[in-house]
């Protein structure tokens, strides 16, 4: 506890130095859209200051909370900016973005990776394979990272395989509104799905195996002698402090299907942000706020996957939903509103008719299992529990009636016999 309270008065101490040198010391530019920059900058400074000292902490301990409460911060002043961006008119949102780049606010055309699909091309004599050397871009390697690091959230190899492969069916359905989703067939399945995603999701789930098997027992590092210890000490502080499994269990429940349902369908949609957002607000793939929003959702997803396992496993004790998973929750709704607002007409293009068909086929086989699995099988389980209830008590009644009836009989022939005994 004071350590703590000297950390706070450490930050308190050190932030008002720094504001009494702005005001005291330092001359005030006469330069208004400076100024603006440097107070904004200086606002959300001073709340994350507030936020990693005094914010509640969360489930994650590693490598020290005020990481964690760091994020938490980050995620408030995130879904500030995008309710700021999202109550501005179009144009004045996407002539916002200069503010933060000067290259930004200018329309930029989409990259289509479809085109000749060939895996082999025989018209290109230097190099027959050129097609697939083409799609080996800095994508590749950010799809494999990005897969590994998402079972790492989800834990389930089940969950992370229908989230990869549903997302390649919604590229197929949606690569009438944006471009960039058009692919060759084998960049979708091989390159995407089997390759950088099924590569990822089994490497991650063979970390995940090692540290269900790590044993978790912790040591002070000045209490380690030697020096190779003290490193190995180290390093370990970027692990877990302890370990939960994630045991889903969809199928257990209508809760936990409807609440596993809930998981896939924000995971697809705050996919589907990283590419609407760029596409409605004018921001090339390679840019770097592209890349640190996904930063920024590998580090707050994680905390908020956990906080919804606890709030599903144990409602009686978990009363509300985490922190962290509400603005997650959030966030990922205020970014399709944004995408909404700011291109109506690309996300109400009519999807193709076979498309409709298939996705209709889907939503239809989905339901129909839901309802024979928690509602008509239910139902019928239950019924046969009756009857066989009522067979066993009707068993029972019977085998009573029947050693009633015995014992009558015996006590009618005892009377009997008691009668004949006073006649003599």
């Amino acid at each position: 506890m004071e350590n703590g309270r000297a950390h706070t008065l450490t930050v308190l101490f050190i932030l008002t130095c720094a504001l009494g040198y702005v005001t005291l010391l330092e001359e005030t530019p006469q330069d208004t859209a400076y100024n603006t920059k440097r107070g904004i900058v200086a606002s959300i400074l001073v709340f994350l200051c507030f936020g990693v000292t005094q914010a509640k902490d969360g489930p994650f301990s590693r490598p020290h909370p005020a990481y964690w409460r760091f994020w938490l911060c980050v995620s408030v002043v995130y879904e500030l900016f995008l309710i700021f961006i999202l109550f501005q008119t179009v144009q004045d949102g996407r002539q916002f973005m200069k503010y933060i780049d000067p290259h930004l606010g200018v329309p930029l055309p989409e990259r289509d990776y479809g085109g000749n699909c060939l895996i082999y091309d025989p018209g290109n004599e230097t190099d027959p394979f050129h097609n697939i050397w083409d799609k080996l871009d800095g994508f590749v390697p950010a799809h494999f990272f990005g897969w590994y690091l998402k079972t790492l959230m989800i834990r389930d190899w089940w969950m992370c395989m229908i989230i990869s492969v549903m997302f390649e069916f919604l590229e197929y359905s949606l690569e009438h509104q944006l471009p960039n989703f058009s692919e060759c067939w084998w960049d979708h399945w091989i390159m995407d799905v089997i390759l950088c995603n099924g590569l990822g999701i089994y490497c991650g789930m063979k970390t995940l195996s090692w540290l269900s098997l790590k044993t978790y027992k912790w040591q002070g590092l000045w209490n380690i002698p030697t020096y190779k210890g003290k490193m190995k000490r180290i390093v370990f502080q970027f692990t877990p402090y302890s370990w939960v499994k994630f045991e889903w269990k969809p199928a257990s429940s209508l809760r936990r299907w409807l609440a596993v349902c809930g998981i896939i369908f924000v995971f697809l949609l705050a996919e589907l942000n990283t590419f609407y957002l760029k596409f409605v607000l004018w921001m090339p793939p390679e840019h770097y706020l592209v890349l640190l929003r996904l930063v920024f959702f590998v580090n707050v997803g994680g905390v908020a996957m956990r906080e919804i396992y606890d709030f599903m496993d144990d409602p009686k004790f978990y009363k509300k939903l985490g922190q962290q998973a509400w603005l997650v929750a959030a966030i990922t709704a205020t970014e399709f509103l944004i995408v909404v607002k700011y291109d109506p007409y690309t996300l109400t293009l009519s999807l193709p008719f076979y498309i409709t068909q298939c996705w209709i086929l889907g939503i239809i086989l989905v339901l129909t299992w839901t309802a024979w699995r928690f509602f008509i099988r239910d139902i019928t389980l239950r019924y046969k529990e009756i009857r066989r209830q009522q067979q066993e008590h009707k068993y029972e009644k019977d085998k009573c009636l029947s050693n009633g009836d015995g014992l009558s009989s015996i006590l009618d022939e005892q009377n009997g016999n008691k009668l004949r005994e006073r006649k003599l």
